[in-house]
């Protein structure tokens, strides 16, 4: 995989993403509002960055879909939090990816939404991932 398909995956993730918490934000209830709140500005952050990185590799960034197919109802605020740490875990795959397949700034600012994601799916868990971004190994 090229670095340019590596950012147009990780950017169609963050688009996912930045859907996901939409319906994370509407569930999860008062106690954990400001932390979807900060998760949901952090994907949107990614999702502005990784579009000017796609450009500045020559590719044209992907749009966003008008909606996104999640991977179970989402009733309630349980069932926010385990969405949240599926769209996390989601994102860490794919940031895992671009690791592989990008050098120097690239792969270094990669390698910090990997982490960052896997922080925030390990505290709307509860608990880590060994291997998180590598669904093989988990």
């Amino acid at each position: 995989m090229s670095a340019l398909d590596a950012a147009r995956a990780a950017l169609s993730a963050e688009h996912a993403a930045v859907y996901g918490y939409g319906v994370v934000g509407g569930q999860i209830g008062d106690a954990r509002r400001a932390e979807a709140r900060a998760a949901y500005d952090a994907h949107r952050a990614r999702r502005e960055s990784l579009g000017r990185t796609v450009r500045d590799l020559g590719g044209e960034p992907p749009a966003a879909a008008a909606a996104y197919a999640l991977p179970f109802a989402v009733p309630d605020a349980a069932a926010a939090a385990r969405l949240a740490a599926e769209l996390e875990d989601r994102v860490a795959g794919v940031y895992a990816d671009l690791v592989r397949a990008a050098d120097g700034p690239l792969r270094a600012e990669a390698a910090s939404a990997l982490r960052e994601a896997a922080v925030r799916a390990a505290r709307w868990r509860g608990a880590d991932v060994t291997f998180p971004g590598l669904a093989e190994r988990a």
